[in-house]
């Protein structure tokens, strides 16, 4: 596929490395000679130097031959311009344009348009701050959980959570876990990661402390499986604190400070008034969040969940690991530099998020062969999970019609549930999988999707041109 990227920041540099390492090609355009040269020097893209919304630099760039367009610079006008371009002067079928401005996310039908002539038309509107935010909230409202995310418009949700010695299920085999779930709770082990190594689930592996489960389920059963994973219950945090009062800072209050105690800490004067006046119930700080005479005096031991939100990878890290020394029990911190990762989990911080990995993981599904629905990047680009429409018929489709282990499936991928019908149906060995049927499937090793769609793929049925 010919993939146009417009920036080279963190977000667009993200999605060159997954996409170029997934054999597309790959074009980048920045006004950054050093961006692309650092891009370049590492990866097999193309780049070409330039104002992002120029009609010769983008032609330049290829955009005439593209199929996407992913326009990621740091500014929405020249996004939305950009995008404007390539439906004008170069037809490109997919545009997809990073915007940050709450005047225009909260007017999409801008960019939407039924009549092929007239409007701008874009495919997909992306907001980094928007996705951390819910992401952020989707952890707070399953106290324990490292990550969840749901498939289906939310009828499936994927959950990765540390098993607890406490756990009824620990020390056990996976095959025992029916025995302790109610007989209409149903779910599915999909992966373990056991120190940083994968473990293929089957009914003989046993959960050990400390492993990290993956799991599938109904929503509504989610905490029934948390509870078996850790016995011990997750107190909800009633008490938070955010460093950073920028878009995701104020946003998270904003969502939070009806149902939970609420202080943000900004140093930025100005930005910490207008915050104040936007927000009703929350505490407003003025000061550095990583100063530990602030954090005491704010009574930081009361905070059950410190979020570290500001646009600086290390006063996030600084202040998370201050905040945990002192006692906060959970510590989220948005960190966008890998590297700093592993300095992280030695440190003591319980979640670290990536703006740019959540922001690849909404685009994936674009960027793929068959009709992936969706694609879900996962333990920092090492695994993936997929949501795939099986299409075609008995004669065209190589999997349709066939039990679950009559499919010849790529060693490393766990196949979790199918969703037929709006129904939610964990997989067994039995289950066959019929036409229209959404499969969702765990991969450790996100090179196999080509294979995915290899078998996914419709051919012409064999007796088309027979006499």
């Amino acid at each position: 596929m010919n993939i146009v990227i417009l920036g080279a920041g963190q977000v667009g540099s993200s999605l060159a490395e997954v996409l170029a390492n997934e054999n597309n090609d790959v074009t980048v355009v920045d006004i950054d000679r050093l961006h692309l040269q650092r891009l370049q020097d590492r990866l097999d893209i193309r780049t070409v130097f330039g104002h992002a919304s120029h009609p010769d630099v983008l032609l330049q760039a290829g955009l005439e031959d593209a199929d996407i367009l992913i326009a990621a610079t740091q500014n929405d006008e020249t996004n939305i311009l950009a995008c404007y371009l390539a439906q004008t002067l170069f037809k490109v079928n997919t545009k997809i344009a990073r915007v940050r401005g709450r005047s225009y996310l909260d007017h999409p039908e801008l960019f939407q348009r039924t009549d092929s002539e007239k409007g701008l038309h874009i495919d997909l509107l992306i907001s980094p701050e928007n996705l951390v935010t819910n992401y952020i909230l989707q952890l707070i409202a399953h106290p324990g959980s490292l990550q969840v995310i749901d498939f289906h418009d939310g009828k499936l949700r994927l959950v990765a959570m540390a098993a607890h010695s406490d756990g009824l299920l620990v020390n056990k085999s996976i095959s025992t876990l029916s025995k302790h779930l109610p007989s209409h709770v149903k779910a599915r082990i999909v992966a373990i990661y056991r120190k940083d190594e994968i473990v293929m689930p089957t009914g003989d592996t046993v959960i050990r402390t400390g492993d990290e489960v993956f799991f599938l389920a109904e929503p509504k059963h989610v905490p029934t499986i948390i509870a078996e994973l850790r016995q011990r219950k997750e107190k909800p945090s009633r008490n938070i604190m955010i460093g950073g009062g920028g878009n995701i800072g104020f946003h998270l209050a904003q969502a939070l400070e009806k149902t939970h105690k609420v202080k943000l800490v900004d140093r930025n004067m100005q930005q910490a008034r207008e915050v104040a006046e936007k927000l009703d119930n929350t505490i407003i700080i003025h000061g550095d969040v990583s100063d530990k005479d602030l954090l005491l005096e704010e009574n930081i031991d009361e905070i059950d969940l410190f979020i570290a939100v500001t646009n600086s990878d290390e006063a996030n890290i600084i202040s998370g690991m201050l905040a945990k020394k002192l006692g906060v029990r959970r510590v989220i911190a948005l960190v966008n530099n890998q590297s700093y990762v592993e300095l992280i989990q030695l440190n003591g911080i319980d979640i670290a998020i990536s703006a740019d990995r959540i922001t690849t993981s909404q685009l994936l599904h674009h960027t793929r062969q068959g009709d992936t629905v969706k694609a879900v990047t996962l333990r920092r680009g090492t695994a993936e999970a997929m949501e795939v429409v099986a299409h075609g018929s008995e004669n065209t489709s190589e999997i349709i019609g066939k039990k679950l282990t009559e499919i010849p499936w790529p060693k490393d991928i766990t196949v979790g549930a199918i969703i037929r019908e709006g129904r939610v149906l964990i997989a067994h060995r039995d289950l066959e999988i019929e036409a229209d049927d959404h499969v969702v499937l765990f991969l450790t090793d996100p090179n196999s999707a080509s294979e995915v769609a290899k078998l996914f793929a419709t051919s012409q049925p064999s007796w088309i041109g027979w006499s």
